[in-house]
């Protein structure tokens, strides 16, 4: 399934990076399609991966993320 989440707090390439980066090291995430400039993320996962797991990861590397 895919998840479209809206990242606030991304400003460079190296965030670009980090937040895919997070997203796809989680355990059923298959990969993470992330823009800077619209500010989100395109999520491919498992049904088992809960949209709070995936932003309560990257509220904790500093991002805040939302549905």
């Amino acid at each position: 399934m895919t998840t479209h989440l809206k990242v606030e707090g991304m400003s460079c390439g190296n965030c670009v990076k980090h937040v895919k980066t997070t997203l796809e090291e989680m355990d059923g995430v298959q990969s993470a399609s992330v823009d800077l400039d619209a500010a989100t993320a395109d999520v491919e996962h498992a049904e088992t991966v809960s949209v709070a797991a995936m932003t309560a990861a990257l509220d904790e590397e500093g991002y805040e993320a939302t549905v």
